[in-house]
């Protein structure tokens, strides 16, 4: 993101990255994989924001959520957000974990 907004918008990156992970990650009260599982379910819910899905899908793996975990979420979600929103949270992650596959990455 830094490296592909830095010719229009260089400090938009930059105020994601403090904020969202400078300020509201770094609070203490939920864990990595908590704060992940909350923010693949809204990315979910949103329906629009696919790529940031993908970035927080991989996030969640990082920390400690199995791949049957990111199914759960889109499954779960289903109920909430509608199957439509669920389904392209299942095709994202279903992206993400080719992707890993095809780098070697077990989760």
């Amino acid at each position: 993101m830094v490296e592909a907004l830095k010719d229009i918008a260089p400090d938009l990156p930059r105020y994601v990255i403090e904020f969202g992970f400078g300020d509201i990650y770094s609070r203490g009260i939920l864990s990595l994989k908590e704060r992940e599982i909350a923010t693949v379910a809204a990315l979910v819910a949103l329906g629009n924001a696919q790529l940031q899905l993908k970035v927080h899908i991989h996030g969640a793996l990082n920390v400690g959520c199995t791949r049957q975990e990111v199914v759960e979420i889109m499954i779960q979600m289903a109920g909430y957000t509608g199957f439509p929103a669920a389904l392209n949270g299942t095709f994202a992650a279903k992206e993400v974990f080719a992707e890993r596959d095809s780098l070697g990455q077990e989760n």
